[in-house]
Order: structure tokens, then C-alpha cells, then sequence
């Protein structure tokens, strides 16, 4: 095999992505608020907020429900992280034009950090005060965290195999790197890939709270998630889904589907240190950058970008700024959660979106909240306004509780490669 049809056997080109976050739905409407800097972190208007007297009262609230767009038997037997794959998987293969694929070249990999916790929750509620008999058939469909991605499966066939990482914040980053894993090595043609998480509830924000991990400047939400900012005191929760679609570049080319950017390279570490907090120096994502881009096989001073996963902790951020100093120190930074919270199992794979409309778009938005820098962050943190980028490369990273450590090395299809298309490339 000459080195040319290498290179395109080893990238999955994105051709597709559907999504909803707080500042709403769909990558060229999201992207539209960041350029503009506009915060989708408010004041939560939740019951239970008050019913428990939370320390964080904040956060990032999706205006709408998967319920929506789905009929009364489907939501019945459905967790809400199973509903949201379920709505975007649909979304997104509109956007894509509806293909035609070979369903055993059809792949699934959708990653979800709690999965359908609040089912199980429901389920023991239920069973205590009417008994068993009043206990859904559809109780452990609708619990595990499988359920997303083979619910999508089912509904669209697939049959290349249902991949479902549980790891953390990592999630959908770790669902996009197994499906990059599955058209480079030849094992599908197509994946619907990404993450899914549940709404903003009561138990997660009092552990994360209990933690000390979260921000509680609830006098002034936009202003709270603050990556990288010496004044930042904890992350913000930002409910969020989103989904791509991967493609190999000739299923794409004989399709006549344009590419928004190609995944080229995957790295997956860990870090065996704690299981909440990373290793301080970030050796375990510096080696995740490493092994991303090795994969591609380019130097590692061409990629000239970084979509970081900078959730506004102490800990964390300052542990992802060596990271990146270490391995690209000449990139440029970018930090989604200051306007759009964190997703958990979601964030990964929103950020990759975000990442390819960056390459696509030769744009990057501003961090919000970026004002006064850690004197131990030595990074080209874009903030105040977009910034215009040639690069070709960028890297999106993701970390999660545990140890997980996922970086994905995207491409710009901008500059070399273009094909007639049927829809929008910045769909």
C-alpha cells in the first residue's frame, strides 16, 4: 500500500454532527453564541434546589426535552440519556442525507458518564411504595449504560458492533477514538459516535459540592466558570449531548459527503494515580497528546491548536496547562466550559465538534472568563474576541474521574481535499 491511500485509510472524516447544549441546538447556532461570547450558564429555577438548600445554584439547562420529539410509548420505555441518543441519532442522519450503508459496515460507539441513573432511582422509589409488580419491564434496558448506543444500534441496524466507554468526563471523547479505531483498521465504513448525560440533578452537585470541585459564585453565573483564570473556583455543570458521524474518506467520497474536519490520530492513557484528581505534573494527558500524534505520524510542532478540557478546577486546569506546554507549547488554547458548563459524559464529544468547526471555519472563539491568568499557566489562551487560525492541525482533549486521559488529533479538509456535497459541511 503506497503511503497516500495510508494516510486515507488511517482518518475518519466527520461529515455530520447533531448536537444540543444551553446556548441551544445544532453546531452552527451553537457556534454563532460562542463567537459572540454569549454565556448559557443561569441561575437553576429547579425545585430541588431549594428543597435541599444547595451550595451551587447555578448552571447550564437545556431549553428543550428529548421527550419532545418522541412519541408517548418511546419516552415510556426509555431512560433520558437513551431518549437523547435516540433524538440527535436521528437529527444527525438527516444531516448526513439519510446514506445508504451497508449495515454490517455500521458501527455505534456512544459513551454516557452516569447513564440512566435517574431510572434506577425512579425503579427504587417505585418498588417501595407500590411493590414489585409495579416495576417496568424496560427497568434495566432503561438502567444500563449500554443503553444509548444500542438503542441507536437497533433503530438504525448496526451491525459492525455497539461500543459504550463509561469513563467519566472522558466518555464521548473515548466513543469518537474507538470509532477512528474501527474505520482505520478496516472494521467499518460508517460509526455514529459521541456522548450522552442526564440532566442537572440534586445528588451530583451535593458530591461535587461535598468536594469542593465546584463553583459557587451564584451571585454572577456567566462569570463563574473561569478555565484557566486565577479566580476560578470550581467547574459548572452544562447539560449536553452530542453526536458525529465518522466516516471512512472513500465510504465519504463515493457518497459524495463533504468532510468538516478528519479524525487522524487517537491517544488513550491513564493515569493509576487517584480517582478523582490527575496527576499534578499531567503526565497521563501529555501522553495521551503523544500518542495522538504519533498516530497521524506528523512532528508535533505542526499541530498549532488545542481545544482544552479546562473545567475551571484548580487541580485540574493546571495539570492540563503543563500538559500542553509540554507537548505544543507554540498552540493556541481554547476552553468551551467557560460558556458552555461541562457536559460529563457529553463534553468530549461536543468539544470535538466545536474542535472541527474551528478547523472548518479557520475561527476560534473567545474563552470566556479568561481576565486575569494563573501566573502558572504559560499558555496562548484566546480570550476577549475570535481569533482568525491557519491551522491544520488541533488536538481536543478530554480527562476524566478515574484517570481516564483521551486526546484526538483532528485535520482541516480546508486546505487539500474537497468533494461535491448534498448538505451543509457545517451542519
Amino acid at each position: 500500500m503506497n503511503e497516500a491511500s495510508d494516510s486515507e485509510t488511517r482518518r475518519a472524516s466527520i461529515t455530520a454532527t447533531a448536537l444540543t447544549t444551553s446556548l441551544g441546538d445544532g453546531l452552527d447556532d451553537v457556534w454563532g453564541q460562542l463567537l459572540a461570547g454569549r454565556s448559557g450558564i443561569s441561575r437553576l429555577t429547579s425545585s430541588f434546589v431549594d428543597e435541599y438548600d444547595l451550595p451551587v445554584r447555578i448552571g447550564g439547562v437545556l431549553a428543550g426535552h428529548p421527550s419532545d420529539h418522541l412519541t408517548r410509548v418511546e419516552t415510556r420505555r426509555m431512560s433520558y440519556v437513551e431518549q437523547q441518543a435516540l433524538v440527535l441519532a436521528r437529527r444527525l442522519w438527516t444531516t448526513a442525507g439519510d446514506p445508504i450503508v451497508d449495515s454490517d459496515r455500521l458501527a455505534v460507539c456512544i459513551g454516557t458518564g452516569l447513564g440512566g441513573a435517574e431510572a434506577l432511582v425512579d425503579a427504587v422509589d417505585t418498588m417501595r411504595a407500590r411493590g414489585y409488580r409495579k416495576i417496568s419491564p424496560f427497568a434495566v434496558p432503561m438502567i444500563m449504560p449500554n443503553g444509548p448506543a444500542a438503542t441507536v444500534a437497533v433503530e438504525f441496524g448496526a451491525r459492525a458492533g455497539v461500543f459504550a466507554p463509561v469513563s467519566a468526563c472522558a466518555s464521548g471523547a473515548e466513543a469518537i477514538a474507538r470509532g477512528w479505531q474501527l474505520i482505520a483498521d478496516g472494521d467499518a465504513d460508517v460509526v455514529i459516535a459521541g456522548g450522552v448525560e442526564g440532566t442537572i440533578n440534586a445528588v451530583p452537585i451535593a458530591s461535587f459540592a461535598m468536594m469542593r470541585a465546584m463553583s459557587t459564585r451564584n451571585d454572577d453565573p456567566p462569570a463563574a466558570s473561569r478555565p484557566f483564570d486565577r479566580d476560578r473556583d470550581g467547574f459548572v455543570f452544562g447539560e449536553a449531548g452530542a453526536l458525529v458521524l465518522l466516516e471512512s474518506a472513500a465510504h465519504a467520497r463515493r457518497r459524495g459527503a463533504r468532510s468538516i474536519a478528519d479524525v487522524v490520530g487517537a491517544g488513550v492513557t491513564s493515569d493509576g494515580h487517584h480517582i478523582v484528581a490527575p496527576v499534578p505534573d499531567g503526565n497521563g494527558i501529555a501522553r495521551a497528546m503523544r500518542k495522538a500524534i504519533a498516530a497521524a505520524d506528523i512532528a508535533a510542532d505542526r499541530v498549532t491548536h488545542v481545544n482544552a478540557h479546562a473545567t475551571s478546577t484548580s487541580v485540574g486546569d493546571a495539570a492540563e496547562a503543563r500538559a500542553i506546554s509540554d507537548v505544543v507549547p507554540q498552540a493556541s488554547v481554547y476552553a468551551p466550559k467557560g460558556a458552555l458548563g461541562h457536559s460529563i459524559g457529553a463534553v468530549g464529544a461536543l468539544e470535538t465538534a466545536l474542535t472541527a468547526k474551528t478547523l472548518a471555519s479557520a475561527t476560534i472563539p473567545p474563552t470566556l472568563n479568561f481576565i486575569d491568568g494563573d501566573p502558572g499557566v504559560e499558555l496562548d489562551v484566546v480570550h476577549s474576541r475570535p481569533r482568525e487560525t491557519d491551522a491544520r492541525y488541533a488536538l481536543t482533549n478530554s480527562v476524566g474521574f478515574g484517570g481516564h486521559n483521551v486526546s484526538l488529533l483532528l485535520e482541516t479538509t480546508r486546505l487539500s481535499r474537497s468533494a461535491p456535497s448534498r448538505m451543509s459541511p457545517l451542519d
